[in-house]
């Protein structure tokens, strides 16, 4: 059996100011298109579906019509789970419909899918809640699957009966997985558990979740560790950080798929991944990163020099940018406005001037009874020792007239 793993989506999420929704759009036909090529018989999405509980329209058409195609024309599972940029109920939602095209949504933990057939294709033979078992026509074993949607306080108390999830939330699950593990997963199917969550090595090194991401973990009241997997489980499918690993500390592969695209700048040369299993029962899962190519870089770039930045801008057009340029003053508006003609792509501009300490103006020689402009002329000296170019006294005047008017 072919099991492709993805996750960490984050369809309709913006880089600063700048859309991604064309690179998601590109990313995820080639995530299909790897689907087709590999001929996978399942698709695991864990989770982070959306990037916000209210997506815009173009990412929930985007969602709907890629786990459409994933399935193949209704012949191929695809199971996806909620994370925690996910509104469960939204996940949720279009269930009826969506199992008419074979798609599995799981937005709540816990949730108990009712069994069905799929045109011959395939058929929830057994479910439970956190479990589902798919037989397909063309395999003669069944897939057992555990899920875990990503669980807040209220539905980790609602749905798992847990009150202090820092003390509970590791036993509770570990106690869940082995009960259902013990009365499904035997050596006769293939066995695999999916969740999004913070999961690590007990003793392991605590790995750094993504800039900008809602965070799971507070201290380590949110943290499971590899050691709750049961044993059966062939191949633990994750989802909430966004880049490429193995997680230690279980007899089979724990894996965090990554994100399909850079969705920060801490994310800078990362190599994105789906990930191909072939396992089957009894038998250890072997598993294959395949590198995504699609999307724009994310770069890092530090220059002294304007010619050299605006150089760079104009060789490497398809990226996504945060510059940082070093000078001996303060940028001036036209190397600004050269930069920026340059490329597109710019997201930060960070300027750091070397002698900015030089030339201060004290606080013994400032006169505050000066009129306003010159109090600011002395405040940008003193905060970056030179004096405000014209470009900037322009902004402070427009700033000035935009209060007066609001006091109006």
């Amino acid at each position: 059996m072919k099991i492709l793993h993805t996750a960490d989506w984050h369809l309709g999420k913006k880089l600063d100011f700048i859309s991604r929704i064309d690179e998601q759009r590109e990313v995820l036909q080639e995530i299909c298109e790897l689907a087709d090529q590999q001929q996978v018989d399942l698709v695991v999405v864990a989770g982070d579906l959306f990037d916000t509980f209210n997506p815009p329209v173009d990412a929930t058409e985007l969602l709907y019509n890629t786990l459409k195609r994933l399935t193949a024309n209704g012949t191929r599972p695809v199971i996806a789970i909620a994370g925690n940029h996910d509104s469960p109920d939204r996940i949720d939602s279009p269930d009826p419909l969506a199992r008419a095209c074979g798609i599995i949504f799981i937005g709540y933990p816990h949730a108990e899918i009712k069994p069905f057939t799929m045109n011959d294709d395939f058929q929830i033979t057994r479910s439970d809640k956190g479990f589902i078992e798919i037989k397909l026509k063309h395999i003669e074993y069944p897939v057992r699957i555990l899920t875990t949607a990503y669980a807040n306080e209220l539905r980790l108390k609602q749905f798992l009966g847990i009150e202090n999830k820092g003390e509970q939330l590791n036993e509770v699950l570990k106690c869940n997985w082995k009960n259902l593990a013990d009365k499904y997963c035997d050596n006769t199917g293939v066995n695999i558990l999916t969740a999004h969550l913070y999961m690590l090595q007990r003793g392991g090194e605590i790995l750094e979740e993504p800039e900008g991401e809602k965070p799971i973990k507070i201290g380590n009241a949110d943290i499971v560790y590899t050691d709750a997997i049961p044993s059966q489980i062939q191949y633990t499918a994750l989802g909430h950080l966004h880049r490429f690993q193995f997680i230690k500390g279980h007899i089979n592969p724990v894996v965090y798929s990554s994100s399909p695209l850079s969705y920060s700048f801490s994310e800078a040369g990362q190599e994105k991944k789906v990930i191909i299993v072939n396992t089957k029962p009894n038998e250890q899962a072997s598993v294959e990163a395949i590198p995504l190519r699609s999307g724009k870089q994310l770069r890092r770039m530090t220059f002294d020099n304007v010619d050299q930045a605006v150089a760079w801008l104009h060789e490497n057009p398809y990226t996504l940018v945060e510059l940082t340029m070093i000078s001996d003053t303060f940028m001036s508006s036209s190397d600004l406005k050269r930069i920026h003609e340059a490329h597109d792509g710019i997201v930060h501009i960070i300027p750091i001037v070397k002698n900015n300490i030089s030339d201060k103006v004290t606080s013994d020689n400032k006169e505050l009874n000066q009129n306003i402009h010159s109090l600011f002329g002395d405040y940008f000296k003193s905060k970056y020792g030179q004096e405000p170019n014209d470009e900037i006294k322009s902004l402070f005047n427009e700033v000035l007239t935009y209060s007066k008017d609001w006091e109006e």
